[in-house]
Formats: C-alpha cells, sequence, structure tokens
C-alpha cells in the first residue's frame, strides 16, 4: 500500500533529491508540493519546484506558493550553499505555473481530501507548516504523520552554534509546530550523517539527463565540477533522509518535549530538548537520534534509478 505525500519544499539541493526520491520510491504517492522561502525567496523556490518536475518528466503535480517570508522576521537565504537562484544544475525553464491556492490552504485542503492517508513531510522551514495548523487546528489530528527535515536537538546547529537553517530561518513557526503538531523530527543529529557515496555522486556526473543534475544536488555545484574535482568529503543530504525514513525506517526515534529558542541572541532557533525530563513538560516531539546509514544509501540509489 502506498503512502500519500505532501511535500512542503524550498528548493535547494536536498530539497530536490527529496523530490526526485518520492516521485521515484514505489510505495510513495506525491499528491502535491507546497513552497515556502527559506533556501532562496519564493519566486525562486516555486520556479524551482517546476522546474525540477520538469526535469523529471512529472508536471501533473499542482505546486501551491506558500510563504513568501517567516512570521515575524526578514528571510535568512542560502544561496551561498545551493547557488544562484538556489539550486544547483541544469534545469529547464519551466512552463507550468502554481495553482491559485495558497501553500498553506493547498495543505489544509489535502489533509481535508485525504484524512489518515496523508503523510505530510515539511523539508524547508516550517512556516506554510504552521500557518495551515492555525488554518486548521485539527490538522495534527487528521493526517497519518507529520515527517520534519529540521532541528538540532542534541548537536550542533549549521547556521549557529545552536540552530539548524530551517528552524532558524522561522523559529516561531517551529516553536508553534513542536508544541502542537506531534511530529517525527529528523534534523542535524541524524541528517548530518545522511551522506552520498562520492563513487555515486562521480557516476552520476558522467551520466546523461537527469543523473548529471542530481549528482549537482549531491555535491551542491556543478556536475561539470564533480567531474573536474571528484568528491573528496560525501556531502549530507538531509532532507533526501527525511523522505526516505517516511518508508524505509531508516531512523531511530525517541520521544521527549522539545521547545524552540524564539528570543534574541546567540541562541535564537535552537531546539531545545529536555532529555532528562526536567521541566515535567509532556513528550511530544518523536526525535530522531540515529540512522542507518547503508540502508539511507542502498534505498537511495536503488530508488533514484526508477526515475
Amino acid at each position: 500500500m502506498t503512502t500519500k505525500l505532501l511535500i512542503d519544499t524550498d528548493p535547494g539541493c536536498d530539497d530536490a533529491v527529496a523530490i526526485a526520491a518520492a516521485l521515484a520510491h514505489p510505495d510513495l504517492e506525491v499528491v502535491g508540493l507546497s513552497t515556502v522561502a527559506g533556501n532562496t525567496t519564493l519566486e525562486n523556490t516555486t520556479r524551482n519546484a517546476h522546474a525540477i518536475l520538469e526535469l523529471l518528466d512529472r508536471t501533473n503535480f499542482p505546486v501551491a506558493r506558500g510563504c513568501d517570508r517567516p512570521i515575524s522576521r526578514e528571510l535568512v537565504s542560502a544561496e551561498d550553499v545551493h547557488g544562484p537562484g538556489g539550486i544547483r544544475g541544469d534545469l529547464p525553464e519551466p512552463t507550468a505555473e502554481p495553482i491559485d491556492a495558497h501553500g498553506a490552504a493547498f495543505i489544509v485542503d489535502q489533509a481535508r481530501e485525504y484524512g489518515d492517508d496523508l503523510t505530510i513531510a515539511a523539508v524547508g522551514p516550517w512556516t506554510n507548516l504552521a500557518t495551515a495548523m492555525l488554518l486548521e487546528p485539527a490538522l495534527p489530528d487528521m493526517v497519518a504523520n507529520i515527517y520534519l527535515m529540521g532541528g538540532a536537538a542534541m548537536t550542533g546547529g549549521n547556521v549557529t552554534p545552536e540552530a539548524e537553517f530551517n528552524v532558524y530561518v522561522d523559529p516561531e513557526a517551529a516553536s508553534h509546530v513542536v508544541q502542537h503538531a506531534r511530529p517525527k523530527m529528523g534534523g542535524l543529529d541524524v541528517t548530518n550523517r545522511s551522506t552520498v557515496a562520492a563513487e555515486l555522486i562521480e557516476d552520476y556526473a558522467d551520466r546523461d539527463a537527469p543523473f548529471d543534475t542530481i549528482a549537482a544536488w549531491f555535491g551542491y555545484e556543478d556536475a561539470d565540477a564533480v567531474r573536474e574535482r571528484g568528491i573528496e568529503d560525501p556531502p549530507s543530504v538531509h532532507d533526501a533522509a527525511v523522505v526516505i525514513d517516511i518508508v524505509e525506517d531508516i531512523f531511530e526515534y525517541e520521544t521527549y518535549p522539545v521547545e524552540v529558542n524564539t528570543g534574541h541572541g546567540p541562541s535564537r532557533g535552537a531546539t531545545i530538548c529536555d532529555t532528562r525530563g526536567t521541566t515535567g513538560e509532556e513528550q511530544t516531539v518523536d526525535v530522531a537520534v540515529d540512522v542507518d546509514l547503508e540502508a539511507f544509501r542502498t534505498t537511495l540509489a536503488e530508488t533514484l534509478e526508477n526515475l
């Protein structure tokens, strides 16, 4: 039985791999994408989502434009990592247009249509998801699962010493989600270790489309650079690991109370995981604490061959 999946995303190189893997996995049925500002502007993430679908010849999926900025701060983006326009690789100019529905409303509509047959994977900042939960507070009870890429529960951040990027971009949204969604959170504790073998990236770089472009997504640099220099340090593919976990259970979870620091200063955006139960708060977040790297690499490689 396939899992119906809605991906809330800010493509982004690792988002693109996650989308490709979801489209290719036989046990996943993607019902649509909602885009959010994060790795780059909303205009770019929406264009990138359409370009990814066009590259993969899967333009029949609805794409809904969501929130163009965080709830209460200016956008902090990551083009320095993902490239100009927010993504690497040779992508076609998209011809499709987003649907009329706002991304947050689209999430609610899909939850109402599919109910507990639907899983949501939020792999960008969680602004759309938090907004959808404000539009429909019962949303977490309506769907089967909500998976998150984000947070750094028991490890350091990748933007500040404490904060992971998706949470740092919109801590207010993240705070609402971890308090009310009862999600499965795949943060840097596991996704930093979710790497792709250098040999696979180099092999993809020598192949025809779409694999040469996927190599660029894997390596966060264009395929010609991969061919020229090779890959010395296998990169993490954060968002794809979360998507693979939905169907392959590659993460090990433990349940804890989690809060997000929405204050100012160097710990803004930190995910605070109460591993010792000192707060007495209800355990509300399934926190990923370990990953089966071999299973991730094997499943991802086998899945992408279905494209």
